[in-house]
């Protein structure tokens, strides 16, 4: 699991960094393990959760004013330690392996000891020659054997395969095991549709989930070109991403509870040899869920590389640290909140040593000390890439996979003894620049089937956004009742008069709330003050990055400009949070074709047209109005 961007978990997302409740560590890795990963994404900050650790979970977050982003962790560290692994072999029984002869039955068990340890390790590949050479020895109807070919089938994909097969196993259809979950797997996705790229397949519902495809494998395939040139690995084959409707979806194809996802807000995991991902259909603001697909196929590719070894304090922070490779360099994935949070730490003296982390952070005391600790271990990464870059990296994932210690594998990549890599860490640690002033911090992603009433309808205009319940998490207040005032003046037309009062606010408060922000932005806006609106946007992003509203704000002063550059890298940052909101895609049809860019104007206007019902050779024409009312300052009455 991963924690989401703001209005970004990150779920992407979404705790725990090390064995959990029935698990023990052996040369750094979790045996037999029921652990589950908490996991958030924001465009600037997340986590991840999986029922192994090599299975990830993302939650989503939002970066939103007054929101809290260790006081979710507290409900996902009390799943972590009790979410079940899918029943594995149980009800096999009257084997027929038994009849065979002794020497038969000797080479049969190797096989089959190679293909469980082969599943464990993600090499579903090695694990099907295996099985392949073992069919050829024992008979194919032995439960034993119908087993694995399950299991193996169900890895793959091949979900009528595994149905067929573990029924033949005798598997229980019962909760959490591998019959239930190839079976409800297989009747969500038979409906489905594919895209694919070269490397990947996107698996989606019919209907408006179709205009991710494009966007997502773009961002998958950036990212698996740029994880190969950091850790020398790609997968082999193409990897299946799955996209889930809602929280009782995705509950049904993970071995994690309905509740236990609404309740963490998880949106997205990486398990079973592929990536499952909530539609940000599903969430009442979105979430950044192009990183939170690079995030999870991370986890993916570090597993895999390592032989599933890698303990879960280090996946997470590879993961956080090279989720932002598929949009540039590594290591851009704090937000401002989330290194608030760590300076302030850091200022109290107040850091959690790496020794308090073993076995797990989820049993940390509480859940700001787990969220310092994510922190903690995304410097940790840090700090190996600038000593060693990539290679550094790359030597800790394949000295795991050898079978060394997580310390001596920091050790090798570091070349510093792991008390002195301690100290250097906790030293670069507090050497960072923090913000100075404890920020807003996003709040648990909201399910629109959690959100009666709050979720606006589809096909529902946004005309002017007029709103007033926002304002209740300005603690100011002073400032939330000029904002409260200035809001009610917009919506009786008194432009002038809402930008005095909500300038007022944003006196105050500065750029804490995105929610007071926008809204100073959008009055300024309406009276042609671009430039000031302009200023006020920007700088609530440096505060909070990738919310959506946000960026379409600014875009619209850019479309007025007629600055198409500025104007698609706006659109762009929204889409990334947002992908269903058609003014996005028509703002970027007009600003592709202004560009040139004919390929990507193709994409947007068909894009536009599922969004809207518009003919596709209608759609220019209504992106073209947009430039001019976005300039047009709107007719107020008298002030």
């Amino acid at each position: 699991m991963k924690p989401v961007r703001g209005q970004w978990f990150m779920v992407s997302g979404q705790a725990a960094l090390g064995g959990g409740s029935g698990s023990s560590w052996v040369g750094g890795r979790a045996e037999p393990s029921a652990l589950t990963r908490g996991a958030g994404s924001e465009r600037c900050g997340r986590f991840s959760a999986s029922a192994e650790p090599s299975g990830g979970v993302r939650r989503a977050g939002r970066t939103g004013p007054g929101s809290s982003w260790w006081s979710k962790w507290a409900l996902v560290l009390a799943l972590v330690l009790c979410v079940p692994a899918p029943a594995l072999a149980q009800g096999i029984s009257g084997d027929q392996t038994a009849t065979m002869p002794e020497e038969a039955r000797g080479r049969a068990s190797g096989y089959f000891s190679r293909v469980a340890r082969l599943l464990e390790d993600w090499d579903v590949e090695a694990a099907r020659s295996e099985l392949d050479a073992l069919g050829r020895i024992v008979p194919k109807d032995a439960e034993t054997y119908q087993y694995y070919a399950g299991r193996v089938a169900f890895e793959e994909g091949r979900y009528d395969d595994a149905v067929q097969a573990l029924t033949a196993a005798g598997i229980e259809d019962k909760e959490n095991s591998y019959l239930r979950l190839a079976r409800e797997t297989r009747d969500i996705i038979q409906d489905h549709l594919t895209a694919e790229s070269e490397h990947f397949i996107f698996d989606y519902p019919p209907g408006k989930d179709e205009i991710l495809a494009p966007w997502a494998l773009e961002a998958l395939e950036a990212q698996r070109a740029a994880l190969l040139e950091d850790l020398g690995y790609a997968p082999p084959g193409k990897i299946r991403v799955e996209v889930v409707a809602n929280a009782t979806e995705l509950s049904k194809v993970s071995t994690l509870t309905r509740d236990q996802i609404r309740t963490t807000g998880t949106i997205a995991i990486c398990k079973f040899n592929k990536l499952m991902v909530t539609s940000p259909k599903a969430v009442l603001t979105g979430y950044d869920w192009l990183d939170t697909l690079a995030h999870e196929y991370t986890h993916l590719v570090v597993s895999k590389k390592s032989r599933n070894s890698v303990p879960i304090w280090l996946h997470e922070g590879l993961a956080k640290f090279l989720e932002s490779r598929w949009r540039g360099k590594a290591g851009l994935a704090l937000s401002p909140s989330t290194q608030a949070l760590l300076g302030r730490r850091v200022k109290e003296n107040d850091l959690i040593p790496f020794e308090k982390m073993h076995p797990s952070i989820a049993l940390l005391p509480t859940a700001e000390d787990a969220a310092t600790a994510f922190a903690e271990v995304f410097y940790a990464i840090d700090f190996v890439y600038q000593r060693r870059g990539a290679a550094g990296l790359r030597t800790i994932i394949e000295r795991l996979r050898d079978g060394k210690t997580d310390k001596a594998s920091v050790e090798d990549a570091t070349g510093l003894p792991f008390p002195a890599f301690e100290k250097a860490w906790l030293s670069h640690i507090k050497a960072q620049s923090f913000p100075k002033e404890l920020l807003p911090l996003e709040e648990k992603v909201v399910l629109k089937e959690n959100a009666p009433g709050k979720a606006a309808k589809e096909d529902e205009p946004k005309g002017r956004e007029i709103s007033f319940g926002e304002f209740a998490v300005v603690t100011e207040t002073d400032a939330r009742k000029f904002a409260h005032l200035g809001e009610l003046m917009r919506e009786r037309n008194r432009v002038k008069a809402s930008a005095i009062e909500l300038g007022k606010a944003h006196r105050i408060v500065g750029d804490k709330y995105e929610v007071v922000s926008n809204k100073y932005a959008l009055a300024l806006t309406e009276l042609g003050r671009l430039d000031e609106a302009e200023k006020v946007l920007l700088g609530s992003l440096r505060v909070h990055p990738g919310v959506a509203a946000t960026n379409v704000h600014l875009g619209r002063i850019y479309l007025a400009r007629k600055d198409w550059k500025h104007a698609k890298a706006a659109y762009m940052e929204a889409l990334s949070t947002d992908p269903f909101d058609p003014e996005v895609h028509l703002a970027l049809t007009l600003v592709h074709e202004r560009l040139g860019e004919k390929q990507l104007m193709e994409r947007t206007r068909k894009a536009s047209s599922v969004l809207t019902g518009l003919p596709a050779d209608k759609v220019l024409a209504a992106a073209e109005r947009l430039a001019p009312a976005a300039a047009e300052p709107t007719p107020r009455s008298s002030e």
